[in-house]
C-alpha cells in the first residue's frame, strides 16, 4: 500500500464514524483511496499534529495537547502516531 500503511487504514476503518456521519468506506481499499483524496497526514508525533494543523491555518491557540487529541479529525494510533483527516 502507498503511504498508508495497514495501521493507518485500519484505526480510519474502525474510527471514521468520528469524523462522518456515514461510513466513507468498507475496505482498506477505499480507505485508502479516500484518506489519498482528502490528502489526509501521518504524523509522527503530536508536535508534528500541532505543526501541521498551525500551517494549514488552524486556530489552535490556546488548545490542550488532551484538546487537539480529542479533536475529531485527529486519529491516534495504536502504534504512537497520529492520522489526521481534515473533511
Amino acid at each position: 500500500m502507498g503511504e498508508y500503511d495497514e495501521v493507518v487504514l485500519k484505526c480510519f476503518l474502525e474510527n471514521q464514524s468520528r469524523l462522518f456521519d456515514e461510513k466513507v468506506a468498507e475496505s482498506l481499499e477505499e480507505a485508502e483511496s479516500f484518506l489519498e483524496d482528502c490528502m489526509a497526514v501521518v504524523c509522527k508525533n503530536l508536535r508534528e499534529v500541532k505543526e501541521y494543523l498551525d500551517e494549514s491555518g488552524a486556530d489552535i491557540s490556546g488548545m490542550s495537547n488532551e484538546d487537539i487529541e480529542e479533536a475529531a479529525e485527529v486519529f491516534a494510533l495504536p502504534d504512537g502516531r497520529y492520522l489526521v483527516v481534515e473533511a
